[in-house]
C-alpha cells in the first residue's frame, strides 16, 4: 500500500492564520476606523454589510472559475494579490462613494479565497480529515492574536491608523498563497449528472430543510449589531481598547474550545438539540449584551457564550447539512448556506445601522435578541432530531 503523502500542514496552517488574522483586525475595528472618519450609524452599516453582500456571489463565482483553470491554484493567488491590490484605496481618507467602491472590490475577492483554500486543504488531507481542525485553529488563534494586539495598539494609536496596521496582514496572506497548492487527492471536476439537480431541488423544499435555512437566516441577521457595532458600542460604555479586543478574544477562545470538544458533544447529544439550545443561547446574549454594557463580568459571559451561538451552531448545522444533501450535492448545500448567510449578514448590518440611528445601541440588540428568538422558534417548531444521529464530522 502506498503511504500517504507527507502533510503539508505548517504551510496551511499559515495560510489560515494570515486569513483569520486579517479577520481579527476587520470585523472587531472597522466600524471604530469608519466612526473615526466621521460616518454615521447608517453609513457605516451600509457599508458593513458589504461584507456580507459579497459572500452570496463571491465564492462561487470564485470557485467557477478555479474549477474550470487548468491552473486552478493560479485563482487563488490571483484573488490574495487582488485583495491586498482593492486595499490600498482605503490607505488614504475617502468620500462615501470611493470608501463603498474599495469595500466591495476588496471585499469580493477576500470572500471569494477561502473557499477555494478550504478544496486545497482537503485535497492534502485525503481520508485523514480528522487533522482538520488542528490545522484549522490556526486561523482562529491568528484571530484572537491580532484582536488581543490590535486593541492594545489602538490605546495609543488613531483609529484611523488601521488600514495601515492592516496593510501587513494581507501582505503575508499573499505569501502564504504562493507557498500553497494543491495536494494529490485532488482531481479535475467532473460534470455534474443530469439527474443531480432535481434532487437537490426537491430535498431544498422539505419543509425541515427550509426551516433550518430560515433559522440560518434569522441568526445571521440577529448578529448585525455584533459584527457592525459591539466595538463602538463598548466604547461608548467607556472601555479602553484593549479591554474591547480582550472581550473578542475571550469569544473566539471559546469557539476554539468548543470546536475541539464537538465530537464529544454530538456523541452524546443530536445536532438539532445542540442547534436549538445554540439559538436560544443568542436571544441570551444579545438580552445581556442590551441590559448590561457596564458590567464587565456580565460582558464576559455574554462573550463566552460564543462557543455556542457561534461555534456550536455551525458544528450543529454542518451535520444538518450532510444529512440533507448527502455525497455530491453536499457542495451545492454548502454554497446555498454560504449564500443564506450572506444575505443574513446584509441584512443585519443594514438594520443594524438604521436602528442604531434611530433607536440606540441597546435598542439594535435587542431586537437582534428578538429575531434569535424567531430563529429558535423556527427550530424549534421545524426540525425533528432523526432517530439515529449523524456520524460526527471532524470539528470545524
Amino acid at each position: 500500500m502506498t503511504p500517504p503523502a507527507a502533510l503539508p500542514a505548517p504551510r496551511l496552517a499559515g495560510f489560515y492564520f494570515a486569513y483569520y488574522a486579517a479577520l481579527g483586525a476587520f470585523l472587531p475595528y472597522w466600524s471604530v476606523y469608519l466612526d473615526a472618519r466621521g460616518f454615521d450609524a447608517a453609513a457605516i452599516g451600509a457599508l458593513t454589510s458589504l461584507w456580507y453582500a459579497t459572500r452570496v456571489v463571491s465564492p462561487s463565482a470564485w470557485s467557477w472559475l478555479a474549477a474550470r483553470s487548468a491552473r486552478p491554484v493560479r485563482w487563488l493567488r490571483v484573488g490574495c494579490a487582488a485583495t491586498l491590490l482593492c486595499f490600498l484605496p482605503l490607505l488614504a481618507p475617502r468620500g462615501f462613494a470611493v470608501t463603498a467602491v474599495a469595500m466591495a472590490a476588496f471585499c469580493f475577492f477576500y470572500n471569494a479565497v477561502m473557499p477555494q483554500f478550504e478544496a486545497i486543504t482537503l485535497s492534502h488531507l485525503g481520508a485523514r480529515s480528522e487533522r482538520y481542525g488542528r490545522i484549522r485553529v490556526w486561523g482562529s488563534i491568528g484571530f484572537v492574536a491580532v484582536v488581543a494586539l490590535y486593541g492594545a495598539a489602538l490605546d495609543h494609536l488613531a483609529a484611523t491608523a488601521l488600514p495601515w496596521l492592516m496593510l501587513p496582514l494581507f501582505a503575508g496572506l499573499l505569501a502564504a498563497s504562493a507557498v500553497n497548492d494543491y495536494g494529490p487527492a485532488h482531481h479535475a471536476r467532473e460534470a455534474d449528472d443530469a439527474g443531480d439537480a432535481p434532487g437537490f431541488a426537491a430535498r431544498l423544499r422539505r419543509p425541515e430543510v427550509l426551516a433550518f435555512f430560515a433559522s440560518m437566516l434569522l441568526l445571521a441577521i440577529s448578529f448585525g449589531p455584533y459584527y457592525t457595532f459591539y466595538s463602538i458600542y463598548l466604547e461608548a460604555q467607556g472601555y479602553s481598547g484593549r479591554a474591547t479586543g480582550a472581550l473578542w478574544a475571550c469569544g473566539v477562545a471559546a469557539e476554539i474550545v468548543l470546536f475541539f470538544l464537538a465530537a464529544r458533544m454530538f456523541a452524546r447529544w443530536h445536532a438539532v438539540t445542540v442547534l436549538r439550545v445554540s439559538l436560544l443561547s443568542a436571544v441570551a446574549r444579545w438580552l445581556l449584551t442590551a441590559w448590561f454594557p457596564q458590567l464587565m463580568p456580565v460582558m464576559l459571559l455574554a462573550q463566552l457564550s460564543h462557543a455556542l451561538n457561534f461555534a456550536a451552531c455551525f458544528a450543529a448545522a454542518i451535520q444538518l447539512l450532510a444529512r440533507f444533501f448527502p455525497g455530491r450535492m453536499n457542495g451545492h448545500g454548502q454554497g446555498v448556506f454560504y449564500a443564506v448567510s450572506g444575505v443574513g449578514g446584509t441584512l443585519g448590518a443594514l438594520g443594524s445601522g438604521l436602528a442604531w440611528h434611530a433607536l440606540g445601541g441597546a435598542q439594535a440588540f435587542m431586537l437582534a435578541a428578538a429575531a434569535a428568538a424567531l430563529a429558535a422558534w423556527v427550530a424549534w417548531r421545524g426540525l425533528r432530531p432523526y432517530a439515529t444521529p449523524a456520524q460526527s464530522p471532524a470539528p470545524p
